[in-house]
């Protein structure tokens, strides 16, 4: 120990030097014992904590245990952007690693002050999953300690972009219901980066919807965000009590009626009025029920505006910590689906722009009244077999998260196609988003075969172009009309386990589009062939000539018959007019998005 802090009064000497003119932050440079490692020079900047290993722990030139020779470590460092937490742990023990000397039988440990970095790294093998790690470093000064501590306090307070306080909710009875383990196990982590947490445990259908409806802006404000610990169906139920008050927008185009044609240039028709009207879609578990109520114009809660927030907002985020049936949304905006991962990504403050889908309902039936009902999704909206599974499943809801697959089952042997038609908004395509390759995509016409597939990722050059979307010009709506198996619109490309590319392996987080699926009449064993095709790692899934796919940034729809169900994030919707539209990145996510 006298050896250790005679060397780390001669290192001491230069720490605070400070940099000329004043324009980069002091830097500390002192003689610490790291624990599992040994003696180290510890250099702190305002963007790096980086130590290198001091070659003797006897001596200034060799470090030696029975006669053996050991070389010393290279350098080391980890980020100020990636280190969440500094804590003074006062005096105790700090060990050597063991495997730097394996001849020694004890190890070299000694007593002093302590403070622990709590930081994040990456998985080598998944470059996706976060990990926690902590570093220990030991001083004989405490003081030294100290300040070492309060100046990478100062240095993290500078994380500007990092939350504070978060609204967390939390669904019991999601996925496997362990949404509380969950929350519980990564709760300390929060804890110990200062994030103050805000928990409420959901007790029913609609809980988090009707909470986010009903807070003040004034309240909202008061958080950086708000945290579903739960699935796909509880993350979308935030967003729309979020969403149904607050964002004003008009709606898309009411779907023509029959033997309406529509080709007009530019104002293709009367948008209608803002949107202010929810219909109530929650979620019970991961997916919700059928619908057994609706919210009307009345019901809707008045919301506080003395804080206006409106959407796009740079300061408020969405986060997402997995623990349902699919987690397709956390698996496309982190890569992984793992709970740690999320809640560092959220507590590191990553973020990344998010579309989000419009969906309103028109009429619920061929006799019913218009009545627009309102939906934001920020995943996939389905018809058709897709309505046809959710529908199903309803009555095996005590069979958990298997009941899909067997109800999926029941309804692919049933093989029920319906007729319908879907009108889609066509641009030039010159004037499409270009792919980091190039190559412009084929966007309003079905894609060619094997198309070479542009995946988002991780600051996606498609995602970060041109953020802002304008209004198209010589654009129309062209109909689709014929019988269909399915339809999809996915905003994202849903990636699970069951669909390891997704629906749509192309599509991106924040490019302003929507992807249309059409799935038209074909005989069952093809139909197979396509399914088997989505379940497969590297699958062609659109490669079929009974499959259509189309990229756009608004549709309608209309059924030709007697019942139309769509799956909207897993909620039953009765639609038999319905339309939609995409906006570009309108909310932020806690995510840094999927690494390659």
């Amino acid at each position: 120990m006298e050896r250790n802090a005679e060397r780390g009064n001669a290192y001491d000497s230069q720490a605070n030097i400070q940099s000329d003119g004043g324009e980069k932050l002091s830097i500390l440079t002192s003689h610490f014992f790291m624990d599992q490692v040994g003696d180290v020079v510890l250099t702190l900047q305002s963007d790096v904590l980086s130590w290198k290993s001091i070659e003797s722990l006897s001596n200034e030139d060799v470090s030696s245990c029975l006669g053996i020779l050991y070389a010393s470590k290279g350098d080391t460092f980890i980020k100020i952007s990636e280190v969440y937490a500094v804590e003074f742990i006062d005096w105790g023990v700090v060990h050597e690693n063991r495997r730097a000397n394996p001849g020694c039988l004890s190890g070299h440990s000694s007593e002093m002050y302590r403070f622990k970095v709590h930081g994040v790294q990456m998985s080598k093998g998944q470059p996706s999953l976060w990990t926690p790690v902590v570093y220990t470093f030991g001083h004989d000064n405490k003081q030294t300690c100290k300040m070492w501590v309060n100046q990478i306090k100062t240095f993290l307070g500078m994380e500007t972009d990092r939350p504070k306080s978060l609204l967390v909710f939390v669904n019991p009875r999601s996925g496997k219901r362990n949404g509380c383990q969950i929350w519980e196990n990564v709760a300390p982590l929060f804890s110990q980066a200062k994030v103050k947490t805000k928990v409420i445990v959901t007790e029913r259908a609609g809980h988090a919807f009707d909470a986010m409806t009903s807070i003040t802006n004034r309240e909202l404000a008061s958080y950086d965000g708000v945290v579903a610990v739960g699935g796909d169906g509880l993350f979308n139920e935030i967003l729309n009590g979020v969403l149904l008050s607050r964002h004003k927008a008009p709606y898309p185009p009411v779907p023509p009626d029959n033997g309406q044609t529509v080709d007009t240039q530019n104002d293709i028709v009367d948008p209608g009025p803002i949107v202010t009207m929810a219909e109530l879609l929650p979620s019970g578990e991961d997916e919700s029920p059928l619908l057994s109520s609706t919210l009307d114009e009345s019901q809707v809660p008045s919301i506080n505006n003395d804080h206006e927030i409106s959407f796009p907002s740079e300061r408020f985020r969405f986060g997402l910590i997995p623990s349902g049936s699919t987690d397709a949304i956390v698996i496309c905006t982190t890569g992984a689906r793992d709970p740690v991962t999320s809640a560092l990504q959220i507590i590191i403050g990553e973020r990344l722009r998010l579309d989000i889908a419009q969906i309103v309902r028109w009429k619920s039936s061929q006799m019913s009244k218009h009545e627009p009902r309102v939906r934001y999704t920020a995943s996939f909206a389905g018809y058709g077999f897709y309505g046809d599974v959710i529908t199903e499943s309803e009555k095996y809801r005590w069979m958990g998260p298997k009941r899909y697959d067997y109800a999926g089952t029941k309804v692919f042997l049933k093989h029920r196609s319906y007729e319908a038609e879907v009108a889609f908004m066509k641009v030039d395509p010159e004037k499409t988003d270009t792919q980091a390759n190039g190559k412009r995509l084929k966007t309003f016409w079905g894609l060619s075969k094997d198309p070479k597939r542009v995946p988002c990722r991780a600051k996606c050059d498609v995602c970060n172009t041109n953020q802002t979307s304008e209004p198209q010009q010589d654009s129309k709506l062209v109909r689709v009309t014929g019988r269909f198996l399915s339809i999809g619109a996915a905003v994202i490309s849903c990636r699970n386990e069951k669909a390891p590319d997704g629906l749509v392996a192309d599509a991106h987080l924040s490019d302003g589009f929507l992807h249309l699926v059409l799935i038209r009449d074909c005989p069952r064993a093809f139909y197979l062939w396509h399914l088997t095709q989505l379940a497969r790692k590297g699958g062609s899934p659109l490669n079929f000539d009974f499959v259509e796919h189309y990229k756009t940034t608004t549709f309608t729809f209309t059924s030709f018959g007697e019942e139309s169900v769509w799956n909207v994030d897993g909620e039953v919707l009765l639609a038999h007019k319905l339309s939609a539209q995409v906006f570009r990145g309108l909310v932020n996510v806690f995510a840094s998005g999927p690494e390659t």
